[in-house]
């Protein structure tokens, strides 16, 4: 007999559903986010456990690190592939536990990338230098649409760049608007 684990991973806690080949309901059991407390929840059917899926949330590193180290069969679902069985998908932990693990004995669970634990560093240090791109070219966006429709005049991302604060402060005569170009600007 074997057994498929879905674990609804939350921000504090957890929901593990297991079930059998047959489809039938094993366990299921909300745990807190301690890798030691579901180690002991698996040990009695760690023989017989063929995968164990968790949701590809923002803190799965620790879990899927915790069990692969503990030498079960790990899968990541990809959250984002599994919007078109979003029909089929339920609302509660325990539900959504069953259903990952369904998924999963059914091998029709969308996969995520598990990142060795040595490179992960480098992706979210590369995650979050594109957020810093995207944040200041959103504020070189604001001040560009800001001068076009106070002043009626475009103006471009590179002039925005190079501008000095004395210039950001003369740009305007509201206060308001020389505030809101004034904080642009700090983040450019």
């Amino acid at each position: 007999m074997g057994y498929f684990v879905g674990i609804d991973l939350h921000g504090d806690n957890n929901y593990i559903g297991i079930l059998d080949e047959e489809d039938r309901k094993v366990f299921k059991r909300r745990n807190r986010n301690d890798i030691n407390e579901i180690k002991r929840v698996l040990e009695p059917y760690k023989k017989e456990i063929k995968g164990i899926v968790v949701e590809s949330t923002f803190n799965w590193y620790w879990i899927v690190d915790g069990l692969m180290e503990a030498g079960y069969q790990v899968h990541l679902a990809n959250t984002s592939a599994m919007q078109q069985y979003e029909g089929l998908k339920y609302i509660d932990d325990t539900r959504d536990s069953f259903w990952l693990a369904k998924m999963l004995r059914l091998k029709i669970l969308p996969e995520g990338y598990i990142y060795p634990k040595e490179t992960r560093s480098v992706r979210d240090l590369l995650r979050k230098r594109m957020m810093l791109v995207q944040q200041r070219t959103a504020h070189i966006l604001s001040m560009q649409t800001m001068v076009n429709r106070n002043k009626g005049v475009p103006i471009s991302g590179d002039t925005i760049k190079k501008l000095s604060n004395e210039e950001v402060m003369g740009m305007f005569s509201d206060v308001h608007l020389t505030m809101s170009a004034q904080c642009d600007h700090e983040v450019i």
